[in-house]
């Protein structure tokens, strides 16, 4: 196996080069856990710690390694641990607020070149939910594709029915129904991997994810729980990141089920995933138009004459608010934490004296 095998394509090796740190050896992050990271090469997967300095420089938890990031390293005891010094820049990320009130980035993983949503045709169809992944995979500047799985549960009219719900709310993306029951839709899905790219399975629990993986590794390598029946839901099979490399040589990563979806300051990925809106928006009166109240807007008009859904653009909206009010808080979290920071690496050097 080459590096070129495990993603690292000639940008990551121009931002090598551009860090002035080629002496360091490259590993791609392939899991984090609590004890720590594993890191793989050509040769091996080991177990990986960081650097005090890493720590101590890093500002917030979002710069620590995550699934996918390609680490810069060095390699102790026969080989069989590496230290992570650094990490080299981000071409894509995935990341979402963090679940709860605190105001604050959680990476998920990072170098993807395609992100599968994953929705079941059951209890978690959820359009709502859909434009919300939509959104963090845009931001991060990944490829979408619509998964939806269960598809032998309904009808193919009310499968089809169900995709056109997604078109009418401006998705153009690529959608796959499938079935593990009946393997329908499992070789287009199998068409889309390609050898050294990088992809995701995301959704909540119980549509599917780990089953799904299971069925692309030709294994059964990953533990499934059942859903309840009453509404669909599942526990966290997954409960934490990893990357496998199938036999295709594609590389996917899964992750565990989402309850809760904020986003921070996600303009770009807003606009990527309301591509319809932003279209209408060209033709308003006013180029700041809010699309709220003001005469002469374009997406108005178009609610009004019943030409965009109403449910979509009030899932626009709320998810504009909710981002810019999340990047306020954010903006002013993070001037409070360099002040502390400041104040605590001023005091260690007055200490260190």
């Amino acid at each position: 196996m080459e590096l070129a095998d495990l993603g690292l394509s000639a940008w990551f090796s121009d931002k090598l080069n551009e860090s002035g740190k080629s002496s360091y050896q490259i590993a791609r992050v392939t899991s984090v856990n609590k004890s720590g990271y594993v890191v793989r090469n050509e040769d091996s997967e080991v177990f990986a710690e960081l650097t005090g300095e890493f720590i101590f420089s890093a500002e917030s938890q979002h710069e620590y390694p995550v699934v996918g990031d390609w680490a810069l390293v060095q390699y102790y005891n026969d080989n069989t641990l590496a230290i992570i010094h650094d990490l080299l820049p981000r071409k894509t990320i995935l990341r979402r607020k963090t679940a709860g009130k605190k105001v604050d980035y959680q990476m998920i993983a990072s170098n993807i070149d395609v992100a599968f949503i994953v929705q079941s045709c059951d209890f978690n169809f959820n359009l709502r939910r859909l434009e919300r992944y939509l959104v963090m995979i845009n931001d991060g500047h990944i490829e979408p594709i619509i998964l939806l799985s269960k598809a032998d549960l309904i009808s193919q009219e009310e499968l089809d029915n169900k995709i056109t719900e997604i078109r009418n709310t401006g998705v153009k993306y690529k959608i796959i129904p499938y079935s593990v029951e009946n393997g329908s839709g499992l070789p287009q899905i199998q068409r889309v991997l390609q050898p050294r790219l990088t992809y995701c399975l995301l959704g909540s629990s119980g549509v599917g994810k780990t089953t799904l993986l299971n069925q692309l590794t030709g294994r059964e390598a990953f533990k499934i729980n059942l859903v309840r029946e009453k509404d669909g839901k599942g526990r966290h099979t997954t409960t934490r990141r990893q990357l496998v490399i199938l036999e295709s040589g594609a590389m996917l990563i899964d992750t565990p089920g989402m309850r809760e979806l904020g986003n921070i300051g996600v303009e770009r990925g807003i606009e990527e995933s309301f591509l319809d809106i932003m279209e209408l928006a060209k033709s308003c009166r006013f180029t700041d138009c809010t699309h709220t109240h003001e005469s002469g807007c374009a997406v108005l008009t178009a609610l009004q004459q019943g030409n965009l859904n109403e449910g979509h653009y009030q899932d626009y909206l709320k998810l504009k608010k909710e981002s810019e009010h999340y990047q306020m808080s954010y903006v002013e979290k993070r001037r409070k934490d360099k002040k502390f920071g400041q104040f605590i690496k001023s005091a260690m050097k007055h200490y260190n004296k």
